[in-house]
C-alpha cells in the first residue's frame, strides 16, 4: 500500500483553491512518477483480467478523462493499481478553457463541480506526453484517449475537430473515446440528437475503418454520454451507436441537475455537477443502455463511485468496467485498490 496515506495530505489539499490543488498534484505526480518516490502513492494492482471489446483489461477499474487532460502522468497514475486509464479530454489545438475560478467543492455531498471548458495543450503537446509513458503500459496497462472539439469551431463543423482528433490518437491509443456530453463546450450536448449523433459517428466510424486498414492496428472507439437523458432519448443513443458500428458506450460524464445538491454552498454554480450525487443517474442510464443494447455490449460506467460497494453497484447496473474522478480527489488512492477488490471475481 501507499507509504503517504490521503487521510494526511487531503486537509492541506482541502485548504487549496480547487484547481491550484489539481495542478499541484498533478505536478508533482508527472515529477515524481517512474522514480522510488512513487511508493508515496502506489499501490499493488488487483489482478482480475477481463475482455472487452477485444481488449484484455488488467482489472475492472479505470481512471476516467478529465483529471489528466494531457496525459501527463499516466505512469504515475497506473502506480495506483488502475487497469486502465484514459486521458484527455484533448482539442485539435491548445484551449485555456472558461475563466476562473472553475472547480468548486461541495464536500458536504461529496462532489465538485467543473466548468472547466476542455483546458489542454493541444493534440500535439497531448500525444508526445502519451508517448513518453511507459512503465504502465509495459505492465499491462491500457490508455484510453479522449478527444474533443475546440469551443470556436462551430458546432456544425464539429467532426472535422473530431476527425483532427481521430487521425492524432489513433497510433496511440488502446481505446478512443468520443466525448459529446461535457456541458461546459456550447452546443457539445446537442450533438447527442438523433440526425446530429448519426452523422458524426458515421463519419468517425468511416474514418477509423479506413485506419484500421491502413495500419493493420485495431482500435475500439466508445462515445461518452450525459447522465441528463430520459428513456427515449437513451434508446435512440443505444440504437444510433450500433447502426453506426461503435464498439461501447461509457456512461456517464457529469449532470447539470442540482436537485441532490440543493442549498448547499456552491450549489448554483454552472458546469457539471459530479460525486455522489450523479451517481443513481449515472446507474440509471447504465440500466437502459443494457437493457437495450443486450448483454454483450461494452458499457463502461462512471459517476459517483467513492466505495468499493458503488462499484459493484455499477456492475449490478450493468456495466462491464468502471471508472473512477471525483472519488479520487475525497478518497485517495486507497479507493483504487478497494473497488478492484470489490469488483474482483472469485
Amino acid at each position: 500500500m501507499s507509504l503517504l496515506p490521503y487521510a494526511l495530505a487531503r486537509p492541506f489539499l482541502f485548504k487549496l483553491d480547487p484547481e491550484r490543488a489539481h495542478e499541484l498534484t498533478l505536478d508533482s505526480i508527472a515529477r515524481l512518477q517512474n522514480t522510488a518516490a512513487a511508493t508515496l502513492w502506489s499501490q499493488p494492482r488487483v489482478a482480475d483480467p477481463v475482455e472487452l471489446a477485444g481488449l484484455k483489461f488488467p482489472n475492472r477499474i479505470g481512471l476516467a478523462a478529465g483529471l489528466d487532460k494531457n496525459g501527463r502522468c499516466i505512469d504515475g497514475l497506473g502506480a495506483m493499481g488502475f487497469g486502465f486509464i484514459e486521458v484527455g479530454t484533448v482539442t485539435p489545438k491548445g484551449q485555456p478553457g472558461n475563466d476562473k475560478p472553475r472547480i468548486f467543492r461541495l464536500p458536504e455531498a461529496q462532489a465538485l463541480i467543473n466548468r472547466l471548458g476542455f483546458n489542454n495543450e493541444g493534440l500535439a503537446s497531448f500525444l508526445a506526453n502519451v508517448q513518453r509513458a511507459h512503465s504502465f503500459r509495459a505492465a499491462g496497462g491500457l490508455v484510453g484517449l479522449n478527444i474533443g472539439k475546440n469551443a470556436a469551431t462551430p458546432i456544425e463543423q464539429a467532426v472535422d475537430d473530431y476527425l483532427i482528433g481521430l487521425d492524432g490518437v489513433f497510433p496511440h491509443a488502446d481505446y478512443i473515446t468520443i466525448n459529446i456530453s461535457s456541458p461546459n463546450t456550447k452546443n457539445l450536448r446537442a450533438l447527442q440528437g438523433d440526425a446530429a449523433l448519426d452523422a458524426l459517428l458515421g463519419a468517425l466510424q468511416a474514418r477509423k475503418l479506413q485506419l484500421q486498414a491502413s495500419s493493420g492496428r485495431v482500435v475500439p472507439m466508445f462515445v461518452k454520454i450525459a447522465p441528463d437523458l430520459d428513456e427515449a432519448q437513451v434508446a435512440v443513443i443505444a440504437q444510433t451507436l450500433q447502426n453506426n458500428g461503435i464498439d461501447g458506450v461509457i456512461a456517464t460524464n457529469t449532470t447539470i441537475s442540482r436537485e441532490a445538491v440543493q442549498g448547499l454552498p456552491h450549489a448554483e454554480e454552472t458546469g457539471g455537477l459530479s460525486g455522489k450525487p450523479v451517481f443513481e443517474a449515472s446507474n440509471k442510464v447504465i440500466r437502459l443502455l443494457r437493457a437495450a443494447l443486450g448483454s454483450h455490449y461494452p458499457i463502461i460506467g462512471v459517476g459517483g463511485v467513492l466505495s468499493g460497494a458503488d462499484a459493484r453497484a455499477k456492475l449490478q447496473a450493468g456495466a462491464d468496467l468502471v471508472q473512477l474522478y471525483t472519488g479520487l480527489i475525497y478518497k485517495g488512492s486507497a479507493l483504487v485498490h478497494e473497488c478492484a477488490m470489490a469488483m474482483a471475481r472469485p
